[in-house]
């Protein structure tokens, strides 16, 4: 190489390196752009009105629901601590009834829309670790039907106080869910055999 082609090769690796530098700015803008925006809540829960017996409705798939078939249900009880006693109840594709009982922990009171969830063994569920998301999306003002989910959009429920709703208000939970961001190419009707 001669001393003649020397600036014509530093040109190119300006040029190269320039275009490097355009492509990772916007590849981070990009990333930006796809984060997810704040996943809104209902203002408030009066947790008195919200405990007791809930038929789910929708879901997303969860691992630890695999096993459900049909019938799945969550009672919302409080517990001695004055947090909320979760036993969640299914049926599955056996006939076998098989359920979960965990603790809910409140993130914001007063507010009571985002709680944290633990089915670690009740010895261990004070310890701040494996605990889960649960937050308050959409609520009716009579407390009868509820989108539940969690920050990054991965799990979500609908959950009514009967077992067969009116589809016309689960479209419109459903229609809510997709409009903050989730996506239900995936989603689980629940079958609920229950009257």
């Amino acid at each position: 190489m001669t001393n003649k082609n020397l600036p014509k090769a530093g040109l190119k690796l300006a040029k190269i390196a320039a275009g490097g530098a355009v492509l990772l700015g916007l590849g981070a803008a990009t990333m930006a752009y796809a984060e997810p925006k704040p996943l809104p809540t209902v203002d408030k829960v009066e947790l008195d009105r919200y405990l007791g017996k809930w038929y789910e409705v929708a879901r997303k798939p969860l691992s630890f629901q695999k096993k459900c078939d049909r019938d799945v249900t969550a009672m919302y009880t409080l517990n001695e601590n004055g947090n909320i006693k979760v036993d969640n109840r299914c049926y599955t594709k056996d006939g076998e009834q098989t359920g979960s009982e965990g603790e809910a922990f409140v993130q914001n009171a007063p507010f009571n829309t985002k709680l944290k969830v633990s089915f670690l063994p009740e010895f261990i569920r004070w310890l701040p670790v494996g605990r889960g998301d649960y937050w308050v999306l959409k609520l009716d003002d009579n407390y009868q039907t509820v989108l539940v989910g969690e920050p990054k959009r991965k799990y979500m429920w609908v959950l009514s106080r009967t077992p067969n709703p009116d589809p016309n208000v689960i479209n419109e939970y459903l229609d809510y869910a997709k409009s903050v961001g989730y996506d239900l190419s995936d989603l689980i009707n629940t079958k609920q055999t229950m009257k």
